[in-house]
């Protein structure tokens, strides 16, 4: 019965362990628009790769590079509904060398590919037309700006 509990229960990490890993994720979430491999990444926390990428999964539920992608992607999705950047900037802006995989990553984890998020989900330059009725905007001298 022991050894059954011991499967099932989450093993623990050490207050040192812990803070390095968080170190180690606080310095992915500020370089996430660069070109940073598992050994940058291990090296902040004092760790080899192979045992931070164990040690980071079981302390945050996803590895280095899926916690990477969460961040790269969430950041274009604001760029794509807040910006008026290309696709291609964007994809440069967030870290992404190749427009195509990008594309592909982007669609796969959004659900549609990012010219089509951004017409969905981006506000139009003059939201205050849809806002403020037509009646108050031609027949006073309403100025949004």
């Amino acid at each position: 019965m022991e050894r059954v509990l011991e499967i099932y229960q989450p093993r623990l990490i050490d207050n040192d362990t812990f803070r390095r890993l968080n170190h180690a994720r606080d310095f992915l979430a500020q370089n996430f628009d660069q070109i940073i491999t598992l050994e940058d990444v291990a090296d902040e926390a004092c760790f080899s790769p192979f045992h931070f990428q164990r040690q980071f999964k079981r302390a945050f539920q996803e590895s280095p590079h899926e916690f990477l992608t969460r961040l790269r992607l969430e950041q274009a999705q604001k760029l794509l509904a807040k910006s008026d950047l290309t696709v291609s900037e964007i994809c440069l802006e967030v870290g992404y060398e190749s427009l195509g995989s990008f594309s592909t990553l982007f669609a796969r984890r959004a659900g549609c590919p990012p010219t089509d998020f951004r017409k969905i989900y981006s506000i139009p330059v003059h939201w205050w037309l849809r806002s403020v009725p037509g009646c108050f905007v031609s027949r006073s001298s309403f100025n949004p700006n």
